[in-house]
């Protein structure tokens, strides 16, 4: 039997107890299990009654267990166990999830940095599945990951048909690709399930199931759960999260994630992409900030945040919320199927409270549009605004004025927050690679006074890059990339994987600048000594009291 928990303090709690009685007096939760589009106003009918098909995760799911099994049993019978996924955002978040909590091995291969491209490719490539996936199967980064693999299994004298698996949605181009290309297999997802509600359909159980997850035991958890998210009941697990996340006044718009042993690994990544993109547009939303135990805004009681618990027993039982840190905050635990179901439907119960379609991301083209704009056309490199020693300085109109240097732009990026504002540190490099980087969140949180949210670059577009510019603002932004002597060129496209991500990341920057939003770009002419710089530079910014406290 799954098992959910969850308890709320403060304001949390006061949205609660205005907003669930209406919410149950609407029968929002069976409504919603019923796949009533109209939930979220004229204006979603459209999108949300083609999205609605993770409400029952079993329905479509199910068929799949045996055909997954088969295929993993097939493989490994052949030597291959070991599993790389080519997707991005919906498309791998859930399945990195689902097998790290499983302590299986799953290589996820979300970047197209030439140097973790380049990783993945040099390890293990004659034991290797490649699972490509995407809905639609147009995604430029997967694309480009598919052909290179292609290329390199045909290198190694492997029929690349034999080592590629997909996963997409019926119809789609991808679809008829694969199957004409003769791929070993072909998993179709359900349509009427975006990307990041798809963590129980094919995109979440293909890669995982593959990789040696117990797929069926999380079915089973999801299925004992769905049944109880559906009551029209006060005690309802996810309308209470709901309205806690969405129903606080004025709204606690940062959402503090802290694990504290749930035992779930990454879950916080996860849901980050699901509330920041499923919430933010429309000049609202809601942006969660993933940290660590002991960060600075664990210790903060700011009046736009909310302080997330991660916990590993069922809140209210041996765990007191009010125990620890602010008291406007909420403790969650259950098991992964029953997680991961009860934050869709929660999130589905926010978008209602704040009065926005939480199907669409409307602004996620934006970046991707620039970006092909810049490969198009290939336009002279912008100069750098200044140099200091192995860091090139780029920024929006005025950031840089009367700065020399690096620690001076950091200082201005900085300044250039508002009281109820946010960083956010965008990373474009190998995310394995350079892990200790994400070092530096903490440290620039205790600098601003502000929550820091800390993403790499380019997943973070499909996730929070709605945030950034349909949600409100506030935002300040600070962009890394490098040069490196390690880049990789993609099989039938006229530009490599370090052209691509550096169009990838000026034009992200480019649409953060065209909506008026502060951006400080550092070029790390030298990877390694440039980060060395960068975090030595961190290190001397002073601790101010965190700005907006009350």
């Amino acid at each position: 039997m799954t098992s959910l928990g969850f308890e709320a303090t403060g304001a949390a709690l006061d949205a609660i107890e205005a907003h669930v009685p209406q919410l149950v007096a609407d029968r929002v939760a069976s409504r919603l299990a019923a796949k009533d589009a109209t939930l979220w106003g004229p204006d979603a009918v459209a999108e949300a009654s083609i999205r609605l098909g993770w409400t029952d995760p079993t329905r479509a799911s199910r068929a799949l267990v045996g055909p997954i099994l088969a295929l993993r049993d097939e493989l490994r019978a052949e030597g291959v166990d070991r599993v790389v996924l080519a997707g991005m955002g919906g498309s791998s978040l859930a399945p990195e999830v689902i097998a790290a909590t499983a302590d299986v091995e799953l290589v996820v291969l979300d970047s197209t940095d030439p140097e973790m491209v380049g990783n993945a490719l040099g390890d293990r490539l004659s034991s290797s599945v490649l699972v490509v996936s995407s809905k639609s199967g147009s995604t430029v980064e997967t694309d480009s990951q598919r052909r290179v693999f292609e290329q390199a299994f045909s290198d190694a004298g492997v029929d690349p048909a034999t080592r590629i698996v997909v996963v997409t949605d019926p119809g789609s181009p991808m679809e008829e690709q694969a199957r004409a290309a003769g791929y070993r297999a072909v998993f179709t997802g359900d349509p009427q399930v975006g990307g990041r509600f798809s963590a129980l359909t094919a995109f979440g159980l293909v890669p995982s199931g593959l990789a040696g997850v117990d797929i069926e035991e999380l079915l089973d958890d999801a299925e004992e759960t769905a049944e109880f998210l559906s009551e029209d009941d006060e005690d309802n697990i996810a309308l209470c999260l709901g309205a806690a996340l969405a129903g606080t006044r004025p709204l606690r718009d940062k959402l503090v994630f802290v694990d504290e042993g749930s035992g779930i690994v990454g879950f916080a990544d996860w849901a980050e992409q699901l509330i920041a993109e499923s919430t933010g547009k429309l000049g609202t939303g809601i942006l969660p900030v993933v940290v660590e135990p002991g960060d600075p805004e664990t210790l903060w009681d700011a009046d736009d945040t909310l302080l997330v618990r991660l916990v590993g027993e069922a809140a209210g039982e041996d765990d007191d919320a009010t125990a620890v840190g602010p008291l406007n905050q909420l403790a969650v635990s259950g098991s992964l199927g029953g997680q991961l179901l009860l934050w869709e439907w929660a999130t589905a119960v926010a978008g209602r409270l704040l009065g926005i379609n939480p199907f669409d991301q409307p602004d996620v083209e934006a970046a991707k549009t620039a970006a092909r704009g810049l490969l198009d056309s290939t336009p002279e490199p912008v100069p750098a605004t200044l140099v200091d020693g192995d860091v090139e300085l780029r920024a929006t109109k005025g950031l840089l004025e009367g700065v020399s240097t690096l620690d001076g732009a950091l200082e201005a990026l900085l300044a250039a927050l508002p009281k109820n504002g946010y960083l956010s540190v965008q990373a474009y490099l190998d995310r394995l690679g350079y892990a200790p980087l994400q070092g530096i969140r903490p440290e620039l949180a205790a600098a601003s006074g502000r929550p820091v949210t800390f993403g790499w670059g380019p997943r973070f577009l499909h996730s929070t890059g709605q945030y950034h510019k349909g949600g409100p603002a506030i935002g300040a932004y600070l962009q890394i990339t490098g040069d490196t002597a390690a880049d990789l060129s993609i099989p039938g496209r006229p530009f490599t994987f370090g052209e691509l991500i550096a169009a990838q990341a000026a034009g992200d920057a480019q649409v953060l600048a065209g909506l008026s939003r502060p951006v400080l770009r550092l070029h790390l002419v030298d990877r390694e000594a440039g980060l060395r710089q960068l975090r030595e530079a961190v290190r001397r910014l002073g601790s101010p009291p965190a700005r907006g406290i009350g």
